[in-house]
């Protein structure tokens, strides 16, 4: 079964790049930006009990697995809503060119709640 986030990073345009070369990538912990939700699905397509992947207008994708605390909170929010998204932390000691494994926090402005996910399913240096 192909991931979800795969399919659903080429549909917002990000054709597979990783996040820190995509469009209003946060550079710096602490770094925050005011963007939107445009994409919410499933982890995993066709499986809609694996989790969650949001994009945001940013390019920025978050991913969510089952049972993550957050899950709630990600359900409740809806495509167009406002979102403060804040850069958490970066992964170090990465390979050359694999940029993956940035945490992002965000704060749904229409309903209050929150979230804090990492840029992909994977750390840098992982499958």
């Amino acid at each position: 079964m192909r991931s979800f986030i795969l399919l659903a990073v080429a549909a917002a345009g990000a054709a597979f790049a990783p996040p820190a070369f995509a469009q209003g990538a946060l550079t710096r912990v602490g770094q925050c930006v005011q963007t939107t939700i445009t994409l919410l699905g499933p982890r995993l397509e066709g499986a809609p009990d694996s989790g969650a992947t949001v994009i945001y207008a940013n390019k920025i994708v978050g991913v969510a697995y089952q049972g993550d605390s957050d899950l709630a909170a990600i359900h409740r929010a809806r495509v167009g809503d406002p979102v403060r998204l804040c850069l958490k932390s970066i992964p170090r000691h990465c390979p050359p060119g694999d940029n993956r494994g940035k945490l992002y926090n965000a704060r749904d402005q229409r309903t209050g709640g929150h979230w804090s996910l990492p840029d992909s399913e994977h750390m840098c240096g992982g499958a």
